[in-house]
C-alpha cells in the first residue's frame, strides 16, 4: 500500500552554498472510486484512510447518509493487467434497497487535488438534496475567540505537515472548541470526504453540533461537503469563493474566512456568532 511520505533527493542552496540531501514530500497517488463494480470517481490523494474518503465522496454526493447505507468497502483485486492490488481501486457496494445514483459518462467525474464544482446548477442540487437541513439543526453559538484559537489547534495537531509542508488539514471541532478529529491530504477536499466518511462509518451523521476548520481556502464543494454532512460552521484560515458564499446564504451555513489570529470576516450565517464578549470589550474602550 502506498506511503504517507516518500524521501527524495533534492539540491538544496542556503546563503548561495549548494548541497545535495534527501527531503521528506507528501505522497500523491490516484485513487478510483467504484460503485457496484462501475467506475464513479477519480481523486488524486494523499493514501490513507481509503473507505472514509470513499465513504464521504458519497455522503457529499447524496448517495449515502446512514453506516447502514453502506454494505461493504474493499480494495479491488486485479487492479492492473497483471492482476496485482495497487490499492489505489476502491469498491463500494450499497445495502439492498439503496438506490443507485445514475452513472453516466457525463457523471463520471475526475478530481485533482484542487478542483471543485461550480455553477448555479450545482448550488441547487445541494439545497435540495441535503438530508439535514442546517436551519433545522440545535442552536450552535460561538465566541470570536473560540474561533480563533482554532487554527494553532489544528496546527498543533498536524503530524505528517511538520514532515513535509504539503498537506491540507480538516479539523472537526466541538462548539466548546475540542478537537475531535483531523485528518490530512494532499487535497483539502479529500481530508473533508475523510472526516465525514470516518463520522459516516462511526454513526457519527449528521455532524450537527460541529465546527468544520479547513487549512486552506473556503470553495464551493467544501462547503457543499459541510452541508450534505449537516455541520452549521465552516471556517477557513483564506478566503472564500463567491458560490460558496452563496451557498451558505441559501443554506444558513455559517461561513468564517480568513481565520487568523484574533481576525476573521463572516460572510454568512453571522447568528450564530456571539458578539457580546465584543459588545463588552467595545463599551469598555
Amino acid at each position: 500500500m502506498g506511503r504517507v511520505t516518500e524521501r527524495r533527493r533534492v539540491l538544496r542552496i542556503r546563503d548561495g552554498a549548494p548541497s545535495t540531501r534527501p527531503d521528506t514530500l507528501v505522497a500523491e497517488e490516484p485513487l478510483e472510486i467504484r460503485l457496484g463494480g462501475k467506475p464513479l470517481a477519480i481523486t488524486m490523494r494523499t493514501p490513507g484512510d481509503d473507505f472514509a474518503l470513499a465513504a464521504g465522496f458519497l455522503v457529499s454526493e447524496g448517495v449515502v447518509s446512514r453506516a447502514e447505507d453502506v454494505a461493504n468497502i474493499v480494495y479491488c483485486a486485479g487492479a492492473t493487467q497483471d492482476g496485482s492490488n495497487t490499492y489505489n481501486v476502491v469498491d463500494v457496494r450499497l445495502a439492498p434497497g439503496v438506490p443507485l445514483p445514475d452513472i453516466t459518462l457525463e457523471r463520471n467525474v475526475y478530481t485533482t487535488s484542487s478542483c471543485g464544482l461550480c455553477g448555479k446548477a450545482s448550488l441547487d442540487a445541494v439545497r435540495t438534496t441535503t438530508r439535514w437541513p442546517i436551519a433545522d439543526t440545535p442552536r450552535v453559538r460561538v465566541t470570536p475567540e473560540l474561533l480563533a484559537g482554532l487554527p494553532d489547534r489544528l496546527r498543533a495537531a498536524q503530524r505528517v505537515f511538520d514532515r513535509t509542508g504539503g498537506l491540507h488539514a480538516a479539523g472537526l471541532f466541538s462548539p466548546e472548541g475540542e478537537l475531535l478529529d483531523l485528518r490530512e491530504d494532499v487535497g483539502r477536499h479529500n481530508a473533508v470526504d475523510k472526516l465525514i466518511g470516518r463520522a459516516l462509518r462511526n454513526g457519527g451523521l449528521p455532524l450537527s453540533r460541529s465546527i468544520l476548520l479547513v487549512s486552506g481556502r473556503a470553495s464551493f464543494e467544501l462547503a457543499q461537503k459541510a452541508v450534505m454532512a449537516g455541520i452549521p460552521v465552516l471556517a477557513a484560515v483564506s478566503a472564500p469563493s463567491s458560490l460558496a458564499v452563496d451557498l451558505a446564504a441559501e443554506t444558513g451555513l455559517t461561513l468564517v474566512g480568513f481565520l487568523r489570529g484574533g481576525s476573521m470576516n463572516v460572510y454568512a450565517g453571522e447568528q450564530r456568532i456571539d458578539l457580546r464578549a465584543c459588545a463588552t470589550a467595545g463599551a469598555g474602550t
